[in-house]
């Protein structure tokens, strides 16, 4: 049996949100590699694959959508990675009011909805849920305000819910790795990214993620990436 503090992924039950991004991609394999089960979702995600939903962050009720695929198929809900977002780029006073919006409801809103959904079952199998915000979190930057406030609020998020969801025995993780070449910065909702040095590589991040979650890490700082 595995110590305490160390979390066996052989056989568990773990849904990715964002599937079919850069990063959760990754982490998909990672954690497929190490004997997990992969539940995908993504707002784009075909239907047509056994283990692959459709679900949008947006929708408050997609925790509910992705608790019930998880019992029906493999009758359990072991883990709860959120590897989704947008990014905006420009000066808040030049930025579209909805476009803030957008980037608080997918970045913010919509993983606290899913959160609230998904505790009790994962209560049951003293499961774990874990963030990825991103290093503006620790160091926001100019011309990303409603971006870096987004990732910083659910940064905040993970250190309360740390604490509320202790004694049900859900862990709460928070990852906040630095620029990666995921390709999010290209697909902006808005404006245009800023020069950026060369980001990580997403399988590096990936794998420092799944260790995190192996061995019972709460927080990855983005200093924690190489």
């Amino acid at each position: 049996m595995a110590p305490p503090s160390q979390r066996s992924l052989d056989g568990a039950i773990i849904a990715v949100i964002g599937i079919t991004g850069g990063l959760g991609s990754a982490i998909a394999q990672v954690l497929t590699e190490r004997g997990a089960t992969v539940i995908g979702a993504s707002r784009s995600a075909g239907t047509t694959e056994s283990d692959t939903i459709a679900l949008d962050l947006r929708d408050p009720d997609a925790g509910t959508a992705l608790v019930e695929a998880a019992i029906s198929r493999h009758g359990r809900l072991d883990g709860v990675i959120n590897a989704a977002g947008i990014v905006a780029f420009g000066d808040l006073t030049d930025t579209d009011d909805v476009v803030i919006e957008e980037v608080f409801l997918t970045d913010v809103l919509g993983p606290l909805w899913l959160i609230k959904r998904v505790a009790a079952t994962l209560a049951e199998s003293k499961g774990f849920i874990l963030n990825i915000s991103a290093v503006v979190a620790e160091a926001p930057m100019p011309s990303m305000a409603a971006y870096s406030a987004a990732k910083a609020a659910l940064a905040a998020a993970a250190v309360s819910l740390r604490r509320e969801l202790r004694r049900q025995g859900v862990t709460v993780i928070d990852a906040r790795p630095p620029h990666t070449e995921t390709g999010l910065a290209t697909r902006p909702v808005a404006g245009a990214a800023p020069r950026l040095a060369e980001g990580l590589d997403p399988m590096s991040v990936a794998m420092r993620i799944v260790d995190a979650i192996q061995h019972g890490e709460t927080e990855i700082a983005s200093t924690q990436f190489t």
